[in-house]
């Protein structure tokens, strides 16, 4: 009897071409000179700015909803402050993907480490709280300098990049698990591997609560609180961000959140919410403004993009 195999992508067909340019470009800027890569980053960004013209207005609506008391220049400027970050971010993120990270190593400031430290000792699995910073994938590579994680993700659509990412990510994450699979994260917190999870993102109505985010009641993903109530894991924020001078970065392991979850589900979304929203605050612009976080309204209100 013969078994149906599923057919494979033909990774040399011209549609994968510029997959193929893409990853050749990401290769060549992991190496360009630091000063260049903030140079070409920052010119990124602002042709992103100037030809993006959608995600400028995502950008824009979630400023102006987020930082009302800024002026109109003072909003305008950090519109663009945010796209030079992202832009850079490609920088930092073909960095991390495409070089080892210990060539880095000088340009870390990790605090807080012993709160993970003591995690460690104590042999307990944990729930990493991250965020979705500009620096998000060279920050894991950094993190990987110190301590082990898994890292929850959603697959790329495009599957030569998501074999691609799959292979980058691959030397500083223990393993990787789809976001769907909530046994797999709650196994690998049980058996005592710490899970980086990121849920700063509108996943829709059927998975979240509303919750406050800078003000604006925002569709919160109740997964955090249920996977901390599932495993007895302590939640354990991490922050890190690009500092002022753009060559060096800070790491920082936030104590683990205390009397969490609750028994109210909004109540712990506020919560994390409010961890997150302060880890921003700390450098907005680096912040991935991009993407729709207020898609999602409650019944009656219409979207703001």
């Amino acid at each position: 009897m013969s078994r149906d195999v599923p057919d494979r992508p033909n990774f040399a067909h011209p549609r994968y071409w510029p997959v193929w340019l893409a990853i050749a470009a990401m290769h060549i800027a992991a190496w360009l000179p630091w000063r260049f890569k903030l140079w070409a980053g920052k010119l990124i960004g602002l042709a992103a700015q100037r030809l993006a013209g959608r995600r400028r207005h995502i950008t824009e609506t979630n400023l102006r909803l987020c930082f009302p008391e800024l002026s109109d220049e003072a909003q305008r400027r950090l519109v663009r402050e945010t796209f030079i970050a992202n832009g850079i971010g490609l920088m930092e993120t073909a960095t991390g993907w495409c070089r080892d990270p210990e060539h880095l190593r000088h340009r870390v400031v990790f605090k807080g480490q012993e709160h993970r430290a003591r995690l460690e000792a104590e042999g307990r699995g944990a729930l990493i709280l991250g965020v979705h910073f500009s620096t998000l994938d060279l920050g894991a590579a950094l993190h990987s300098l110190y301590f082990r994680a898994d890292a929850v993700q959603r697959p790329h659509d495009n599957p030569l990049f998501a074999r691609f990412m799959g292979r980058a990510r691959a030397p500083y994450f223990d393993a990787v698990i789809d976001r769907h699979d909530l046994r797999g994260v709650v196994r690998r917190i049980k058996s005592g591997h710490a899970v980086w999870y990121s849920p700063d993102q509108d996943f829709g109505r059927n998975v979240s609560v509303f919750a406050p985010f800078f003000g604006i009641q925002a569709a919160t993903v109740k997964m955090t609180a249920r996977i901390a109530r599932m495993t007895g894991a302590p939640v354990i924020p991490l922050v890190f961000h690009r500092n002022a001078d753009n060559r060096t970065y800070t790491l920082e392991y936030l104590p683990p959140l205390r009397d969490f979850p609750s028994d109210d589900e909004v109540a712990d979304a506020t919560r994390i919410n409010a961890v997150i929203e302060a880890a921003i605050r700390q450098h907005p612009e680096q912040y991935l403004w991009l993407h729709r976080r207020f898609k999602t309204r409650p019944e009656g209100e219409s979207s703001p993009y």
